[in-house]
C-alpha cells in the first residue's frame, strides 16, 4: 500500500504542475520550458526557510508562492517581448539560468550536493508523517488548484486567453490588453507551480538541482500536450498515465542486462502511439 500511495502522490504532484502550465501554454498559447524552474523555486524556498530558519509550513507556502510569482512576473516581462519560437527559446534560457543558480550557489542551495533533512509538514501542531496523510493533503491542494483554474478559464478573462491564442490581432482590435493578459496567465501558472514544489521537497525530504532540469520542463509540457492543450482533466489523465507507465514496465520480465533500455524504448513507442492516436490530446480528440 505504501508504494501505491507513493505513486498517487507523484501523480497528483504532476497533475498540479501540468494544470498550472495548461493555463499559460493551453489557454494563452505561451509554450514555456521554464516551468521546472518555477517548480524548483517553490521547492528551494520552502526548504531554505524550514531547514535553515525553522519557519512553519503555513508560513513558507505563501512565501514560496509569492516569491515564485514575483520571479514569474519578471520572466514574463522579459520573454513576452518576443513571440512564438523566440518565446520558447527565451524560456529555455531562463530554465538553464535557474538550474545553474540552483547548482552553483553553494552558500544558499548547497549546489549539486542538495539539501537534506527537510522536516515533515506540520499544520497547527499536526505532523503529516504517513504517506496516507500526505496523500490527502496533496489531493486537497490539487483539487483546490483545479477549482481555481476552472473558474479562471471559464471566466471572461479565460475567454480572452482562448481568443488571443487563436487570433491575437483580433483580440487587440477589440481593445483588450493582450500583453497584460499574457503576463497574468504566465504569472499565475508560475505561482501554482510553486505549490507542488513545496510539497515535493517535504515529501522526499531531500532536494537537489537534478529534479528541476530542462528535461523536467519538457516532461511537464509533454503531459499538457498529450492530455490536450486546453483540458485540465486531460492533463490529469495524461499525468496519471505518464507516471504509471514507467512503473508498470518494471513488472515486465526482461533480462537484467537489457531491461532498462527496453523499458525506455517501450515508453517512447507508447508516447508516439498516443500522439498518433490522440492528435489533439486525450480530451480534445
Amino acid at each position: 500500500m505504501e508504494y501505491l500511495f507513493h505513486i498517487l502522490i507523484m501523480i497528483l504532484i504532476y497533475v498540479m504542475l501540468s494544470q498550472s502550465l495548461t493555463l499559460a501554454a493551453g489557454y494563452s498559447g505561451l509554450i514555456s520550458l521554464a516551468h521546472a524552474g518555477f517548480y524548483g523555486i517553490g521547492a528551494y524556498t520552502s526548504t531554505i526557510l524550514t531547514v535553515y530558519y525553522g519557519f512553519p509550513f503555513l508560513f513558507v507556502l505563501p512565501i514560496a508562492i509569492l516569491l515564485t510569482g514575483i520571479i514569474a512576473i519578471i520572466v514574463s516581462l522579459i520573454s513576452l517581448r518576443t513571440v512564438d519560437d523566440y518565446f520558447i527559446i527565451i524560456t529555455l534560457g531562463i530554465q538553464v539560468v535557474a538550474f545553474s543558480i540552483m547548482n552553483n550557489w553553494m552558500h544558499l542551495t548547497n549546489g549539486p550536493l542538495g539539501i537534506s533533512g527537510i522536516p515533515f509538514i506540520s499544520i497547527l501542531g499536526f505532523a503529516i508523517k504517513s504517506k496516507i496523510s500526505f496523500l490527502f493533503l496533496t489531493l486537497f491542494l490539487a483539487v483546490l488548484i483545479y477549482m481555481i483554474l476552472r473558474n479562471v478559464t471559464n471566466s471572461p478573462f479565460g475567454r480572452i486567453l482562448i481568443a488571443l491564442s487563436e487570433d491575437e490581432i483580433f483580440v487587440k482590435s477589440l481593445g483588450k490588453n493582450v500583453y497584460q493578459a499574457k503576463v497574468i496567465s504566465f504569472t499565475l501558472g508560475g505561482m501554482f507551480a510553486a505549490i507542488p514544489g513545496v510539497l515535493y521537497a517535504h515529501y522526499i525530504s531531500y532536494i537537489d538541482p537534478t529534479s528541476f532540469t530542462v528535461d523536467e520542463s519538457i516532461f511537464i509540457l509533454s503531459i499538457v500536450i498529450i492530455g490536450g492543450m486546453r483540458s485540465l482533466w486531460g492533463s490529469a489523465l495524461a499525468a496519471a498515465i505518464l507516471v504509471i507507465l514507467p512503473e508498470a514496465l518494471r513488472f515486465i520480465g526482461m533480462p537484467s542486462n537489457m531491461a532498462a533500455n527496453m523499458r525506455q524504448i517501450i515508453y517512447g513507442i507508447a508516447l508516439i502511439f498516443m500522439m498518433f492516436k490522440y492528435r489533439n490530446g486525450f480530451m480534445l480528440s
